[in-house]
């Protein structure tokens, strides 16, 4: 039998399914993810998630696996390699970003002791459940933040999406088999 999926999943891609199906909408607030998370949908700004999807092993090896330690450290060697990878979004301004955003998401940790932390500030401990929106309060506010901050490449539209990979949004659509419908603590 055949499960009803979300209107955007790809059903003939395996690796969008498994995202769909096992990671979008699933809490998941460990610090390693989150600076993935945050990275890539950076990058995905003016792309489909999809593309940024098939691309994302691609990612983990060329960033250390995502290892804020490593990247914070990147220099413009590491930028021209990067930008060499054809194997991920060899957007020159998208890197610097990605590298100064992990800097910011460092000092973020040390002020609040994480980054999960910081994020529930703004989400009072609370899983939001709504569909067809791509901005809300909670990313306005956010995206603020991480700007004044000096973040780059995280406006409301990105930080939703972001919201809503990381699981403080479930946005599922009402036929999709895991559509829920209330407000948890986290």
């Amino acid at each position: 039998m055949n499960k009803k999926r979300c209107f955007w999943c790809n059903i003939k891609n395996p690796l969008y399914i498994t995202y769909h199906d096992t990671e979008w909408g699933t809490l998941n607030l460990e610090e390693s993810h989150l600076l993935e998370m945050l990275i890539l949908e950076s990058f995905q700004a003016g792309l489909s998630w999809e593309c940024i999807l098939n691309k994302r092993e691609n990612f983990r090896i060329a960033y250390d696996f995502f290892d804020i330690d490593k990247i914070i450290l990147y220099d413009d060697k590491k930028v021209a390699s990067l930008k060499e990878n054809k194997g991920i979004i060899r957007n020159e301004r998208k890197i610097k970003a990605s590298i100064e955003n992990a800097k910011i998401f460092k000092n973020i940790q040390e002020e609040f002791g994480s980054f999960k932390s910081y994020l529930l500030s703004f989400a009072k401990d609370k899983i939001i459940y709504e569909n067809d929106l791509t901005t809300n309060y909670l990313s306005d506010e956010i995206s603020r933040d991480l700007r004044n901050r000096g973040m780059h490449f995280v406006g409301s539209t990105i930080i939703y999406s972001f919201l809503q990979a990381i699981g403080l949004i479930v946005s599922h659509d009402k036929d999709c088999f895991l559509y829920k419908e209330k407000d948890r603590e986290v």
